[in-house]
This record gives C-alpha cells, sequence and structure tokens, in this order.
C-alpha cells in the first residue's frame, strides 16, 4: 500500500542522486558539469522542501491546530539547508573544489539527519493524520 507521504520519500533518494552526482563532478573539477547537476538538486531540492512546506506541513498544522513542534524544526532546517546550498553556489562560482566539497559534507550529514526525522517521525504522523487523498505526487510536480 502506498502511503501519503511515500512519493517524498521516493523524492528523497531522487534528490540524493542529484547531489551525488554534482559532487563527483567538483571533485573531478568539471565546473560546466557540476554546475548543471547543482542546478538539478538545488531545483529538486527546492520543489521538495516547497512541497513540505506549502501543502503537507501546512494541512499537519491545520489538523493538530498548531505550527509548534515537528513541523517547526523542519522548517528550521530547511532554512539551514537552504544556507549551505548559497555557500555552495559560492564555491562552485569560484571553482573552490575544497570550499564546495567541504559544505557538501555538511549539507549531507544535516540532509541525513534531516530525512531520518521526516521518515520515521514526521512522515508517520502525517499519515496517520491526514486525509489520503492529498496528492504529494502532484504537489512536487507543481513545484519542480
Amino acid at each position: 500500500m502506498t502511503t501519503l507521504t511515500q512519493p517524498l520519500q521516493d523524492h528523497h533518494k531522487h534528490c540524493d542522486e542529484l547531489f551525488a552526482v554534482a559532487e563527483e563532478r567538483a571533485h573531478a573539477e568539471d565546473w560546466p558539469g557540476c554546475a548543471e547537476a547543482f542546478a538539478a538538486f538545488g531545483g529538486e531540492l527546492e520543489a521538495h522542501f516547497g512541497a513540505e512546506e506549502q501543502v503537507l506541513f501546512t494541512a499537519l498544522e491545520a489538523a493538530t491546530g498548531t505550527a509548534a513542534g515537528p513541523t517547526q524544526v523542519m522548517r528550521s532546517e530547511h532554512a539551514q539547508m537552504r544556507e549551505l546550498l548559497k555557500q555552495m553556489a559560492a564555491a562552485l562560482q569560484q571553482r573552490d573544489r575544497q570550499a564546495f566539497a567541504g559544505t557538501a559534507e555538511t549539507l549531507l550529514i544535516l540532509m541525513e539527519q534531516h530525512n531520518m526525522k521526516e521518515e520515521h517521525i514526521l512522515y508517520p504522523i502525517c499519515n496517520n493524520s491526514l486525509d489520503s487523498s492529498l496528492d504529494m505526487t502532484q504537489a512536487l510536480c507543481a513545484r519542480a
């Protein structure tokens, strides 16, 4: 049975794959390839954040009557990741492999921890609390 949040879990994997390509290209100092891969990753990550923040989190907050708690933590982590993306973009523009790789490592750790919290805490809450007719696939596509 597909759950409400399964498209988001699948999208985590897709974003991880795009991120790995950008890292590989930066490591090889293939800056045009890195820029292309990084743009694809950043676009998909922002689409993911948008689907969560504007659709899923909003629905959960309406259902629970609060914007505090898990959704507040996830929004804060999204902001941290957006800041790291800006730092990576600056390193890419400067063609600074070391700065790109260092920031990428920090982002990877944050993404892994964040995704675990979503997949093991937040998403199960959403799956149990929200109407399964909420279409997260459509929400992702609308923001891509």
